[in-house]
Order: structure tokens, then C-alpha cells, then sequence
């Protein structure tokens, strides 16, 4: 299981796991991940809205799906 990539630039998924339980590392790292997708309005969205309700959603998506929240694609 360690041996997957999680979401974060490719880190393990444990590593990727425990960055997005921290709440400012899960923001941060949301946004820049979805802006280095190209999905520039996601990023906005993760940036504005990344610290509340999308932190909690991407705690549950990790531990159940194993990468975050892709709530938009656009």
C-alpha cells in the first residue's frame, strides 16, 4: 500500500495522508496541486474555499479513495 503514489506530486500515499490531516499543508498543497493540473478554476475554488468544508472532504477521500477531492474540473 506504501508503494502507491498518492496525490501529492507523486509522495506516498502515507505521506500524502498525513499532509492533508494538517490543515494549513492540505490547503496549500491542494490548491498548488490542482493549479499544476491546469484546473485553474479549481484552484481558485481550493484557495478560497480549501480551509473548511473541502479539508474535511479531502481527510475522508484520502483514508476512502486515496487522492483528493476533485470537486470541479475545470
Amino acid at each position: 500500500m506504501a508503494s502507491r503514489k498518492g496525490d501529492y506530486f507523486g509522495l506516498s500515499y502515507i505521506v500524502s495522508l498525513i499532509l492533508a490531516i494538517i490543515p494549513i499543508t492540505s490547503w496549500v498543497l491542494g490548491w498548488l496541486t490542482r493549479f499544476s493540473e491546469g484546473k485553474i478554476v479549481a484552484g481558485i475554488l481550493r484557495l478560497l474555499l480549501g480551509w473548511n468544508i473541502i479539508w474535511i472532504c479531502d481527510i475522508i477521500c484520502m483514508i476512502v479513495r486515496k487522492n483528493i477531492l476533485r470537486l470541479i474540473n475545470i
